[in-house]
């Protein structure tokens, strides 16, 4: 049996992952290459997937919900990946949580049950031009998450440097600086929306580079001492079963900042269904087909989850009927 090749998708919250991931989903539909996608999210809430299931075969997605593959999903991946590979796929694409450490997953491939069944082809990280550097600064006291963050750029065979078109040329050259130190082999493009040359991933040859990688006595020692930095990083999922607006969504949104990092869902306002989706400061909506039950999932460091649902249901969860 043929192994069959495996892309790693990985980036901080909100970099880009989907986008790229649908750019590669287009291009195997165009080449007549069956894919299958493993989706990795944090909470027990799917967005992402709900974009990305369109493209494919039903039975050739997989979600790994509530959790993150390279510390306590870890376990599960195999069953997953198996899933995945008795549907003989092509090629297999992971898109990693934003929090996800790409080393811990490139490691749960060399599971016995997949080493003869799969390989790594590439590891490629999106890295948010746009925020990167407050990223750093936002979390100079978790150096769990910053080390995390590092790693991602670190780990890539291949680097897109996303956003490129939201920052100056003086930010661009710090942002540079900071993915140079952390990988100064690999291959990197800047770019916006995730834009990039799909044949020059598929089939450009991996990168000689060799990886700087913890020793094993250092893996131990750091398994040992620290926990995961995604258990800082908490999410809750806000159902609405009313109409709302824009604005109101907004002020909500604001008002859990600084430690607000990501929120994405599909909401209900007065022009129709809408993809809102939020990256630190800027808000993006975006017309949608949506017609399941709407909601809203906020993903940040310490947030209080039992406050935000408090004044969610304050604000926002009126009966439906209650207006009639």
């Amino acid at each position: 049996m043929e192994k069959i090749p495996v892309y790693i998708l990985s980036g901080f919250l909100g970099s880009g992952k989907t986008t790229l991931l649908k750019q590669l989903l287009h291009t195997c539909s165009e080449k007549n290459i069956n894919p299958a996608v493993l989706m990795n999210e944090i909470g027990k809430t799917d967005t992402d997937g709900e974009s990305i299931s369109t493209m494919l075969k039903n039975s050739h997605l997989e979600k790994l919900l509530d959790g993150c593959m390279c510390c306590n999903k870890k376990d599960e991946v195999t069953d997953y990946l198996k899933a995945l590979l008795s549907r003989k796929p092509e090629v297999i694409f992971i898109e990693l949580t934003g929090v996800a450490d790409p080393e811990e997953v490139v490691d749960s491939l060399t599971e016995p049950d997949l080493l003869p069944l799969l390989y790594l082809e590439k590891v490629i990280t999106i890295v948010d031009a746009e925020n990167v550097l407050a990223y750093h600064s936002v979390f100079e006291s978790d150096r769990e998450l910053v080390r995390t963050t590092k790693k991602q750029i670190n780990v890539a065979d291949y680097l897109i440097i996303n956003k490129a078109d939201l920052v100056s040329e003086d930010k661009k050259k710090k942002v540079e600086k900071l993915v140079r130190k952390e990988n100064a082999t690999s291959p990197r493009i800047y770019t916006t929306f995730s834009r990039v040359d799909v044949n020059d991933i598929f089939f450009r040859k991996r990168w000689g580079g060799k990886r700087e990688a913890l020793t094993r006595k250092e893996e131990i020692n750091y398994k040992k001492n620290t926990s995961h930095s995604f258990s800082r990083i908490k999410s809750i999922s806000l159902p609405l079963t009313t109409q709302t607006t824009t604005k109101q969504i907004e002020k909500f949104i604001k008002r859990w900042k600084p430690h607000l990092l990501r929120a994405k869902g599909y909401l209900s306002v007065k022009e129709g269904i809408y993809l809102m989706q939020c990256v630190m400061n800027r808000v993006n909506w975006e017309p949608s087909t949506y017609n399941g039950q709407c909601y809203i999932v906020v993903i940040g460091v310490n947030l209080n989850t039992k406050e935000i649902k408090e004044e969610w249901e304050k604000n926002f969860e009126i009966p439906v009927n209650a207006e009639k």
